[in-house]
């Protein structure tokens, strides 16, 4: 039986894997850069989904030190989300508490054993920050070298309506492919015709950027928070997207037909 490649990505592994990068990764801490490296390696420790960076323990500008408290242990079995801190550790190593200009983040470094991953250290992606990778800014958590996210121009006619009224309506959305992610279809501001008001909510996405929420009113008073989102200075990945508007299709009802 054929199995979908998403599966394969997405499934418990329980191998130690890794895949340099290349690009220039910087890291800021207590005011500073606490590493700059272009030897940064994507490590995932089995079963996490996640990868995190890991950088040549000579590119950390911080004093590492064995952890106090070695945090808890990882749930036994199952794959292991973004919910299990950094400090579960499923390979054998050593964890640091990572300090710098005065500030200390325990359990923030990690000391793989393998062999293979000799000189280097994992570093928690939530205890630094900001991050770049070359010039832009890495928000959300660490980039996966083999996540693809494709922003396209298309002919299809998007029709966005709530209870039979009309929000929006556009044949010349920008359509986003991300990697083991449903279609979404970016609509020009123009075409939106609901009033849009925005939300406090922000979310970030590391191939995307940080994203504006919008809640909606109809022409009845109707109002709906949270109910499209737009990436007002996107990263490249998505950049044809700026300020078009995606609408949450648990909220209202996005329809997508082809066109002539």
């Amino acid at each position: 039986m054929a199995m979908r490649q998403q599966q394969v990505l997405g499934g418990a592994i329980d191998a130690l894997r890794f895949e340099p990068l290349g690009k220039r990764v910087r890291a800021a801490l207590g005011g500073g850069v606490v590493l700059d490296t272009t030897r940064a390696v994507a490590v995932w420790e089995p079963r996490r989904f996640l990868c995190q960076y890991a950088v040549p323990e000579e590119d950390v500008r911080a004093d590492l030190a064995p952890a106090r408290d070695l945090g808890d242990a990882a749930p036994a079995d199952g794959m292991l989300g973004p919910d299990v801190p950094f400090a579960a550790h499923t390979t054998a190593g050593t964890a640091l508490d990572l300090s710098a200009g005065g500030v200390v983040r325990p359990g923030a470094a990690f000391r793989p054993d393998d062999e293979d991953l000799a000189g280097l250290v994992l570093v928690d992606f939530d205890a630094l920050g900001p991050w770049w990778h070359e010039e832009e800014e890495n928000v959300g958590h660490p980039r996966d070298p083999f996540h693809r996210v494709d922003a396209l121009p298309s002919a299809r006619r998007v029709r966005v309506t709530l209870d039979g009224e009309l929000l929006a309506e556009s044949t010349e959305p920008v359509a986003v492919f991300e990697a083991q992610l449903p279609p979404r279809f970016y609509l020009p501001r123009e075409d939106v015709v609901a009033a849009l008001h925005v939300s406090s909510t922000k979310t970030a996405c590391p191939y995307k950027g940080w994203s504006t929420y919008w809640s909606l009113r109809t022409s009845s008073g109707r109002v709906v928070e949270d109910a499209a989102w737009s990436y007002e200075e996107p990263l490249h990945d998505v950049l044809l997207a700026a300020g078009h508007v995606c609408f949450d299709d648990t909220l209202v009802t996005v329809e997508v037909d082809a066109t002539d």
